[in-house]
């Protein structure tokens, strides 16, 4: 099972990005490609954030938040993006962490990382490293990252406990995690947990508040805040589109349990 929802992960968001739009037929990778319109993916970068950035690549990614603006980041520091898609996140953080500090990205999908390189290759930003690998192996050392983002992806995985566990290893003692997820405010119906397009589309495998932060803890993580961000309507059009599987009325009964939301948690240091 959870190969199955690895492999259709990654088939559906390397559709994505060669098509530069949704995926998984008529639902959408976390809403789709960012729009203005977009209930999930619009309206998350500031022009100022991006400025002299390609627009297309502002538009190639598929988050539900903005972890780059959220987040302190410091020159010099070295930053880990878990599931970096099309790069965006990297190079923003980049561009802060500045010369003396170094942004990776990590994804498990050939078309993504091909992507992210050629959109560094365009920026002439050169502090950053693109790395191909799986969330639940992350390839880097122990105790090597600063700070760890992730915008919509840790919902992604079929094994979250895994990959918290692997984000404490890397962070150094004292790191920061700070990600944007999908979570839910109240149980699915068991017919969308079990809705593979909704996994890709980042709604049936997110966890609800209290179970990310057991599991965060469970991992080590310590100082654990989750903020809410965007809480979803899934009964106009739009609505339908990410949950193409599900009638009006089904639509009805999880509007409100879906929210997008930014969560933070450190590495404690030892003394």
């Amino acid at each position: 099972m959870k190969e199955d929802i690895r492999e259709m992960v990654r088939q559906s968001y390397a559709r994505a990005i060669t098509q530069k739009g949704g995926c998984c037929g008529g639902s959408s990778c976390c809403g789709g490609a960012a729009n203005q319109s977009n209930p999930i993916t619009g309206g998350l970068y500031g022009s100022e954030q991006v400025a002299g950035l390609p627009q297309d690549l502002v538009a190639s990614t598929f988050g539900c938040g903005n972890p780059t603006a959220l987040t302190e980041l410091h020159p010099g520091e070295v930053v880990l993006d878990l599931g970096c898609g099309a790069g965006l996140d990297v190079l923003l953080s980049a561009r802060r962490v500045g010369p003396t500090g170094k942004a990776y990205g990590l994804d498990m999908t050939d078309e993504m990382i091909a992507e992210a390189r050629a959109n560094q290759a365009r920026t002439g930003i050169t502090n950053v490293e693109f790395l191909k690998g799986h969330l639940e192996a992350i390839p880097l050392p122990d105790n090597s990252i600063d700070v760890i983002i992730s915008n919509c992806v840790i919902n992604l995985s079929a094994d979250k406990d895994q990959v918290l566990q692997e984000a404490f290893r890397v962070l150094k003692p004292g790191g920061r995690l700070a990600v944007s997820d999908i979570i839910l405010t109240r149980p699915l119906p068991e017919k969308l947990q079990q809705d593979m397009l909704a996994w890709a589309g980042c709604i049936a495998g997110a966890m609800q508040e209290q179970e990310y932060r057991d599991k965060l803890a469970a991992a080590g993580f310590a100082a654990i805040e989750v903020q809410v961000t965007r809480v979803y309507d899934f009964t106009d059009a739009q609505g339908e589109q990410i949950l193409p599987n599900l009638s009006e009325q089904e639509r009805k009964q999880v509007n409100g349990a879906v929210v997008s939301a930014f969560i933070r948690s450190k590495k404690p240091v030892i003394k």
